[in-house]
């Protein structure tokens, strides 16, 4: 009987751990690209889906992954066989562009934008918005000041009422198709779907923004009592069975789009896709009922962002408090919000294009040679070949004034003909790989040599 009730407590807890990692990074892109996405792949959607998934499922649980293995305490640690001035530096790029700069304002203005501006005034737009800013990050600041209640607040609530209303919306929408999958495809979609795909998951941000997030997770598992090698273990099937209920979430979601050519044409966002879809089932009401359901899902990845945000730079900082740092970046993230969610999206382009490449190296390296006894030679050197491309790939995504400079312009017209992927925005691929094979090859060798000299 006692052991029928630990089984029983052990699976409740997997359960509310696996809904407090969806929650924190399911948020208003993870709802939107997908929706697109069908629409845009039309009749090669699954294959579409297929490679949305790699990147926006696959991606996310290997930083996840990454974080436990190495039984980091957050990305200050992760990154600190690199360097620890470089760990220093990613560790505020990361938190900067997935905090207040960029991140965490885009959930506020993204929920505003659909739940709140189409039901005000256009006199009262830019008030409304400084309003609805300042209750979602003060409400955010509340939850987040007591880190123990974390995880009932995202696990077991908030997260919950979000997937239930997903649900209707999926329920409704496939027992009344809006038309079949024969849809022709864009013409990105044409031929290399799954590569198209792939891309578009990048929006998500997830890779970059788990590798930040984790901590805060790990952090609470630990509340739970687990430690060690049952963290590891409950973390791994946590974030495992929630990235599967991700990928369901995924498909469905591309379906939908894909569905919706059947009654509306190629919208341009996943944003403005999505509310015609819920408006077609559910009318007026439609508008009303997406505007909750978008609410909630920014909002659980808001106190998963300024949470970590503050763990982070407190341990960074230690002089300065958790809830100082809390404070700093709900202000800032406040402020940013209200340049408006186009001007958000616009600024984080390029810095994003720098720091996915980086994420990705630092995923790899972690998960493969993290305790070999020259795996500092394999970071820096796989690293080290990771940074000029990504620098290249941020300065191809930057504004015309940059692009279009003749110093600029020629050297990224080189860089696009010779390397490889590159103008596909993946140029990075090939010199990672190079490096990290450098990196083991290099650290080997002195391996070798230092053995050799401890004989003589």
């Amino acid at each position: 009987m006692e052991q029928a009730t630990q089984t029983k407590h052990n699976f409740w807890q997997l359960l509310v751990v696996s809904s407090l990692i969806f929650g924190m990074f399911f948020g208003s892109g993870n709802l939107i690209f997908p929706v697109h996405l069908g629409q845009m792949a039309g009749q090669h959607w699954f294959t579409a889906a297929l490679g949305f998934a790699v990147s926006g499922s696959l991606f996310p649980l290997l930083a996840i992954l990454a974080v436990v293995v190495t039984k980091s305490d957050g990305l200050y640690d992760l990154a600190k066989p690199v360097g620890r001035h470089y760990a220093a530096l990613f560790l505020v790029l990361v938190h900067l562009t997935i905090g207040p700069f960029f991140g965490t304002p885009r959930t506020a203005a993204t929920a505003y934008q659909m739940a709140a501006e189409p039901f005000l005034p256009k006199a009262w737009a830019t008030a409304g918005q400084w309003a609805f800013t300042a209750v979602f990050f003060g409400l955010a600041y509340l939850i987040a000041t007591h880190q123990n209640s974390l995880i009932k607040w995202v696990g077991k609530y908030l997260n919950a009422v979000f997937l239930a209303l997903l649900a209707v919306i999926f329920v409704v929408a496939f027992w009344h198709p809006m038309g079949g999958l024969n849809h022709t495809p864009t013409a990105a979609y044409q031929s290399g779907a799954a590569i198209s795909g792939l891309l578009e998951g990048y929006n998500t941000i997830d890779a970059v923004a788990l590798l930040a997030l984790s901590v805060t997770f790990v952090h609470a598992v630990r509340g739970l009592g687990y430690h060690d090698r049952e963290l590891t273990r409950l973390t791994a099937k946590a974030g495992t069975l929630a990235i599967v209920v991700e990928v369901l979430v995924y498909f469905g979601l591309v379906l939908l789009g894909a569905f919706s050519l059947g009654e509306l044409t190629l919208s341009d966002n996943g944003g403005a896709a999505l509310s015609k879809i819920v408006g077609h089932y559910f009318s007026n009401f439609g508008t009303a009922f997406l505007g909750v359901l978008v609410t909630l899902g920014v909002f659980t990845t808001a106190l998963g962002l300024v949470t970590s945000f503050a763990q982070d730079f407190h341990k960074l900082f230690p002089k300065v408090s958790y809830l100082s740092w809390l404070r700093v970046t709900t202000v800032a993230s406040f402020l940013v919000a209200n340049a408006g969610l186009d001007n958000i999206i616009a600024w984080s382009l390029p810095v994003l294009m720098l720091l996915y490449p980086l994420s990705l190296a630092l995923i790899l390296v972690s998960l493969t040679v993290a305790k070999w006894t020259y795996a500092g030679v394999v970071y820096k050197l796989t690293i080290a070949f990771t940074v000029v491309p990504a620098v290249l790939d941020m300065l191809a995504n930057s504004p015309a004034v940059v692009t279009h400079w003749a110093p600029v312009a020629s050297l990224l017209h080189v860089y696009h003909t010779v390397v490889p992927l590159a103008s596909l925005g993946l140029g990075w691929l090939v010199p990672t790989l190079v490096g990290f094979v450098l990196g083991i090859g290099v650290g080997y060798l002195r391996a070798v040599s230092q053995r050799t000299t401890e004989e003589v």
